[in-house]
This record gives structure tokens, sequence and C-alpha cells, in this order.
């Protein structure tokens, strides 16, 4: 499984102003989409969210977000290697995800950019 990069998740209290402040940092304009009652801003390597504190409560549980070739491939992976999968693989609005915890306790999502029929 190759890793392709990495994104750091943020939970915000004002997603516009810190939106505004990551696009000057990372030069570039965010993508959004809502998920769960969640607002999501993706901006360069940065994932922000804001939204009920019950839900970010869950969120900040995950230490960050790789982005893989295929889930499918990362959920072999991690399964033979000791991982706990917790959720999916199942569809985001960019692709598919899984969240998986480490034999040492970190939870991290996995991602790819794979558009499958839903």
């Amino acid at each position: 499984m190759e890793i392709l990069g990495t994104t750091l998740r943020i939970c915000v209290e004002d997603l516009e102003s810190s939106v505004a402040f990551y696009e000057r940092l990372a030069g570039g304009k965010a993508m959004r989409f809502e998920r769960s009652g969640v607002s999501v801003a993706a901006v360069g390597c940065f994932l922000l969210m804001s939204g009920p504190e019950h839900e970010l409560e869950v969120l900040r549980k995950v230490s960050a977000t790789i982005a893989v070739e295929d889930v499918d491939e990362a959920y072999s992976v991690l399964d033979a290697s000791g991982a706990r999968i917790i959720a999916g693989p199942v569809p985001t609005p960019v692709g598919r995800n899984l969240i998986a915890m480490h034999p040492d306790g970190a939870v991290f999502e996995y991602v790819d950019r794979r558009v499958v029929d839903r």
C-alpha cells in the first residue's frame, strides 16, 4: 500500500474566517462539502471541520487523513497488520474511506478518490 499524502484535520468554530486564513496559507481555494451536519472545507493539506459539538467530538478522535490509491488494498494491509477497522470502506463525496485503529491505539482515516457506483 502506497501512502500518497496526509491531511491534517482541524475542528474550528468559525469556518468562514478559518477558510480565508488557510486559503491564503495554502495558496488555493477550498473544496467544500457537508457530511452528517458538519461543514467541511479541504484546503491544501488541511481539512477544516465545523458543526455540532457531538459530531466534532467523534471527528477529533481521528489523528489525520491518509490518502491511498485504493481503500480496499489499505483495508487488506491494515487488517493483516493487526489494525482494527472501525468503519468502512464507505462512499464519500470524493471517493471512499475507512477508519482504522492501529495497534498502538492511534485512529486514522484512509481515503481514495475512486468514485464507485453507489
